[in-house]
């Protein structure tokens, strides 16, 4: 049985909308909310707040992927988009709007289990890699900040780089804190001395 979602079914044909919730439901989704037009989908997301949103369109348009964009980057969360029809251009836009599952030649209730689990997965991944890269991009402004503190160690002390890590590494033990904040502390104490 999936995992209870919330789910945003953008559709504005009634029936196609009807078809959509019936297949989710014997999928195992429940919790379907319809959205019968892009049109103030930024409002529905608040409102509803879903886990994810489905969208089912004849031909998307820039103005609708920018919105998906809005949608998807709002919050965070994975956006599923079937298309009758699509071309390259609009394509790598929809992947640049953040969508997550792009399924051109339409929507059929069979394949919407499988993509959004793809979906979903998709989403999990690119969400960790950004983590991930964020963390990368932390670790390194930290070292660059932490090597900075050395300098000033091994200048205002004539010590080693080892030393003057040490140091660092010893204090913030002392102070029961990172060696990030002890350099940070440090670079900001010699800022105001220069």
């Amino acid at each position: 049985m999936p995992q209870p979602l919330r789910i945003l079914v953008v559709e504005p044909d009634s029936t196609r909308a009807a078809a959509i919730a019936e297949a989710l439901m014997s999928g195992g989704w429940s919790d379907v909310t319809i959205a019968p037009q892009m049109t103030g989908l930024a409002r529905k997301l608040q409102e509803v707040d879903p886990d994810l949103v489905l969208i089912d369109l004849a031909n998307p348009n820039r103005d609708m992927l920018e919105q998906v964009s809005a949608a998807s980057d709002a919050k965070g969360r994975p956006v599923a988009m079937f298309v009758d029809q699509s071309d390259d251009d609009m394509t790598s836009a929809a992947v640049a709007a953040g969508v997550s599952a792009y399924v051109v030649g339409g929507m059929v209730p069979e394949r919407i289990k499988p993509v959004l689990k793809t979906a979903i997965a998709r989403f999990q991944m690119i969400s960790q890699m950004r983590l991930e890269l964020a963390a990368a991009k932390q670790a390194l402004t930290d070292r660059k900040v932490i090597d900075r503190a050395k300098g000033v160690l091994m200048r205002a002390r004539g010590i080693s780089e080892e030393e003057a890590y040490n140091l660092l590494r010893v204090r913030a033990m002392d102070r029961k804190c990172k060696v990030i904040d002890v350099a940070e502390a440090l670079i900001t104490a010699s800022d105001l001395l220069t």
